[in-house]
């Protein structure tokens, strides 16, 4: 599915201005505090990836957390309350897992409380991923929210498995309604009790090596995501516009930029990159293959002839983080 506010080719100027002034993209680089205070990190084994994988006994398990922004938390405390399982549970997708539970903690008054745990619950539904314990504090300060998640999986997708030649996947759920007052897409209303599947779809395509890696697009909006999908070993791709899945009437810059209920980056070895690509639109959802990972460290959009460069990784960070070891 395509947006029609005009081709990719028109649109190419805003969505690159877009992108160029995201501010969710720069407020990632906070996180290199914290290699500041623990030091170079596993990035697989944590912090780093989307979630940290585990080994317990054998079987690998899936830990992640997420902390939802205070504003947003205040003013729709039910969203919030849905966004907090779903980040989670994308963090695990994102890693190959399948989310087994959801732990909790919440400080608010009473109302913003009740309202965030319906949220929860009705994510948790939709996923169906228990909610197995927590922390709640009622207090008249401002409301605070985080979640974190378990899983389990079995080939692992991890940004350290990204490699030069390997081709790039953007998967989406291009059904839904852009939200006015913040950059998010969702699809809970048009994909229903199908988004639980879509969700463990990532586990299979990690167990059958249709992909090696893969991040979720989240509040770093499709490029800033793909700059901490590549920021582990300096990588760099150039992105096709008018091959990305998108959604009708959405205009790219805003696509670009948001959050999507359903949307990962995949690296796929190329002779796979075709049934990996397939296991999405199977389901229905929209997937493409929108270019080729390389060795430069520069992300570029293209679009028809015009072409133009948007994050260059050997001068600048995303996260900050500080790898123990990098893919050569």
């Amino acid at each position: 599915m395509t947006s029609s506010p005009g081709s990719a080719i028109e649109q190419f100027d805003e969505v690159v201005a877009a992108v160029l002034n995201n501010p969710s993209i720069a407020a990632k680089r906070t996180i290199g505090l914290v290699s500041e205070v623990l030091g170079a990190v596993g990035w697989l084994d944590g912090p780093g990836d989307d979630g940290a994988a585990l080994d317990a006994d054998g079987r690998t398990v899936i830990a992640c957390g997420e902390a939802l922004w205070p504003p947003f938390v205040r003013n729709d405390p039910f969203g919030a309350g849905i966004a907090a399982v779903l980040t989670n549970v994308n963090d695990v997708a994102a890693m190959g897992g399948i989310p087994l539970g959801i732990v909790d903690t919440i400080v608010a008054d009473e109302a913003t409380a009740r309202a965030a745990l319906e949220g929860m619950r009705y994510a948790a539904e939709l996923y169906r991923v228990p909610i197995v314990g927590g922390h709640l504090t009622i207090s008249a300060t401002d409301p605070s929210i985080s979640a974190f998640a378990v899983g389990s999986a079995g080939a692992v997708l991890s940004t350290t498995n990204v490699r030069a030649g390997q081709d790039l996947v953007v998967a989406a759920c291009t059904e839904g309604t852009m939200r006015d007052d913040f950059p998010f897409f969702p699809s809970f209303e048009e994909r229903g009790p199908h988004l639980a599947d879509d969700i463990r779809l990532l586990r299979e395509i990690a167990d059958a090596k249709l992909a090696v890696a893969a991040k979720d697009i989240s509040m770093a909006g499709l490029v800033g995501s793909l700059a901490m999908l590549l920021e582990w070993g300096t990588f760099g791709a150039t992105v096709d516009l008018e091959a990305l899945p998108a959604p009708r009437g959405v205009p790219l810059a805003r696509w670009c930029n948001c959050f999507p209920c359903y949307g990962f980056l995949l690296t796929c070895e190329p002779d796979r990159t075709e049934e990996c690509v397939d296991r999405f639109t199977s389901r229905g959802l929209s997937a493409a293959r929108v270019g080729g990972i390389d060795t430069t460290g520069l992300i570029v959009l293209e679009a028809g002839e015009r072409s133009q460069t948007v994050v260059d990784l050997t001068q600048t960070t995303v996260t900050g983080l500080q790898p123990r070891h990098r893919a050569g």
